[in-house]
């Protein structure tokens, strides 16, 4: 018989181990999402569900459409998952605004991981404040319009408030846990569950409007490859990096030379990520929103004047679509200029002896880095405004279903892309301490030989 190749009992372990520890990581992740789903179906004890699908279904093309596509449903069906994550991100925006201009902040965030935590302690206050605000104003909208079952501040305002505000904080939570013992960014993994659980709902609808001849044969086709070519597009563009050389300067200590290795920053096409289209999106649906709540008194001259603004920025309409491209590409910069700072960039740069073949280390650093930066915005901006308009006039010229619009598929590119990255380095990082052993040992056999 032949010899069978000896096992190495230690390689054995480390596989098992690091094996081991990525399956209860996804298992993690895949409970916790279970426990997401369950919850959006679980409705605010005292509503009419009828009349509040009926009512949801008539602002879909509202900014409560697009907070509904984010929460996968929950919010059309008012259940205690109904805010979703949506105050959470709209805190940490703020905040991040807030720390450009506080200088108590700015310092916050130069403090390392203390800093971090304190940043992370304000913005989950704030998502508790705004998902106060916006789960009141949910339920006295609703109680307004005659969808409770018993109205009231006791009996419906309090408790309603209580229960969304309720399921933020821990859907706030949830989303830190995925974070810390999942894979990927827990947050993002919501907001990616909460759009691909409507996928089938919107697959069948297209299904059922090509069976009944509502639509055509030529924009189904035109309809698959949309979202083939654009999830592809996403892809490559999510993947460009403009990479600047930077190189260390030699520096001598005691009888060794230090330095001398030459690096590159890294720089995404697409540094603001999903945040532009989102901000776009719904400050455009804001006034239809308003016109709705407003009803459709035409004695009023406010009502009439709102209800006009609503129709001129309904999808499809070129309004709509020249102040969304606007928007998306201003609120691109804006972001980039919010989260990366040149100036910074380039002092750092300078601390660690660091400079970039033929700039100045110092000040020019950091005028070269925000116009490589600007740069790149602009291409990055113009990228997610084509992926999103494009299939938005689409939509609106063959009744193509909302889910399948760009912002969604840009979302759903990222957020995968991120999470096979992490999992990949949670891979690595347990395959570091066989490689480094297996290396010391190869060391230890070349030097007795």
């Amino acid at each position: 018989m032949a010899d069978r190749p000896a096992v190495n009992p230690a390689a054995a372990l480390g596989d098992a181990a690091r094996y081991g520890d990525i399956r209860s990581r996804l298992l993690f992740l895949v409970g916790a999402l279970v426990v997401y789903r369950i919850g959006t179906f679980i409705p605010v004890p005292g509503i009419d569900p009828k009349k509040v699908a009926d009512f949801f279904n008539d602002q879909s093309q509202t900014i409560l459409g697009v907070v509904n596509m984010f929460s996968g449903g929950a919010l059309s069906r008012l259940s205690i998952f109904a805010m979703g994550v949506m105050p959470y991100i709209s805190a940490s925006i703020i905040i991040q605004m807030l720390s450009m201009v506080i200088p108590s902040l700015m310092e916050l965030r130069k403090e390392g991981e203390a800093g971090r935590r304190k940043i992370t302690q304000y913005t989950r206050y704030g998502a508790v404040l705004l998902g106060v605000f916006q789960s009141f104003a949910a339920a006295a909208t609703l109680q307004s319009n005659g969808m409770v079952l018993q109205p009231g501040v006791l009996s419906w305002l309090f408790p309603a408030t209580v229960t969304m505000t309720t399921g933020t904080i821990f859907l706030m939570w949830l989303g830190e846990q995925i974070t810390e013992r999942g894979v990927g960014n827990g947050i993002s993994m919501i907001i990616l569950t909460g759009i691909l659980a409507q996928l089938p709902g919107a697959l069948g609808r297209t299904v059922g409007q090509i069976n009944s001849g509502e639509l055509a044969g030529f924009w189904a086709i035109l309809l698959i490859g949309l979202v083939v070519g654009v999830t592809a597009f996403c892809v490559f563009m999510e993947r460009a990096q403009r990479r600047i050389t930077v190189n260390y300067a030699k520096r001598q200590m005691g009888r060794r030379m230090m330095g001398g290795q030459s690096t590159h920053l890294p720089f995404k096409l697409n540094m603001s990520g999903v945040i532009p289209p989102i901000f776009a999106s719904s400050l455009l649906l804001f006034p239809g929103t308003i016109a709705a709540l407003a009803g459709t008194n035409s004695n009023s001259p406010v009502s009439s004047v709102m209800h006009r603004i609503a129709a001129s920025l309904q999808y499809g309409q070129p309004l709509h679509l020249v102040l969304y491209g606007a928007l998306i590409i201003g609120f691109a910069f804006f972001y980039t200029a919010l989260v990366f700072n040149a100036r910074e960039t380039a002092d750092n740069l300078k601390k660690s002896g660091a400079f970039i073949p033929g700039i100045r280390p110092g000040q020019q650093t950091g005028d070269y880095i925000d116009t490589v930066l600007t740069r790149l915005t602009l291409w990055g901006a113009l990228y997610v405004a084509a992926v999103c308009l494009v299939p938005e006039l689409l939509m609106a010229r063959g009744g193509m279903p909302f889910q399948f619009g760009g912002t969604s598929l840009l979302i759903v590119v990222v957020v995968v892309m991120d999470f096979a990255a992490q999992l990949q380095a949670h891979a690595m990082s347990h395959q570091y301490p066989g490689l480094m052993k297996k290396a010391n040992l190869l060391g230890g056999r070349n030097s007795d030989g």
